[in-house]
């Protein structure tokens, strides 16, 4: 596997030492960039130019939210996972949906976060067990809503095997096997769902696939 190219935001010095130590015996793993707030992780992007960004929440100056939509606005092809002591649903829903590609609590094993880098990167996304029980319980929740006949949303079967198999954690070269067509006609399907439902990467796509009930 190539080498991922990593940045860490925290402002705490010693968490941060922290994850790039416990990181380290994974060879495939490179931290190129560190930044005590969101404001030092964007200034020096263009400098470091990382895959993924390992984001906390609560910083001083640009906190972790505005510096994940700014990414996703300003940086789509990198990756944020953000690593967070925050367990509130709220939070998790609200990054992943503008623009975090993984939440992963601040007590998560070495080796997840290290699965979740890679995932991200092969997949797009990172959806843990914890991620996982939010989407269900937000799930179920809508259930209880009365539907509407004038709301609901109509796919054609590719886009629905599409769809499918993204949810099901396949990369795009996997779905282009599985229905026989190019890894390019899988990933411009992806994108026009994707415009079309104002989802700004795989994992707001599959949030919203969850959330309205679009795969069974």
């Amino acid at each position: 596997m190539d080498t991922i190219k990593v940045a860490i935001a925290d402002d705490h010095k010693i968490f941060r030492k922290g994850v790039i130590l416990s990181l380290r015996p994974f060879s495939n793993i490179k931290f190129v960039q560190e930044a005590e707030n969101g404001d030092e992780l964007l200034q020096g992007l263009a400098a470091s130019q990382p895959d993924v960004v390992l984001m906390d929440l609560r910083m001083p100056g640009k906190d972790g939210i505005d510096a994940t939509k700014k990414i996703s606005k300003d940086h789509p092809e990198i990756k944020v996972l953000i690593l967070s002591m925050y367990e509130d649903e709220r939070f998790v829903y609200h990054l992943m949906e503008n623009g975090a590609n993984g939440y992963l609590l601040k007590n998560s094993e070495p080796n997840e976060i290290r699965r979740a880098i890679v995932e991200v990167m092969e997949k797009g996304y990172y959806l843990n067990n914890f991620v996982n029980r939010i989407l269900l319980k937000k799930s179920h929740a809508r259930q209880k809503v009365v539907p509407s006949l004038d709301s609901e949303i109509t796919l054609n079967d590719r886009e629905k095997d599409v769809l499918r198999f993204i949810c099901m954690e396949f990369t795009a070269a996997e779905i282009a096997k599985k229905i026989e067509v190019s890894p390019r006609t899988v990933e411009a399907i992806k994108d026009r769902l994707m415009e079309r439902f104002g989802c700004k990467n795989s994992a707001g796509l599959v949030f919203f696939a969850v959330k309205n009930h679009l795969i069974e």
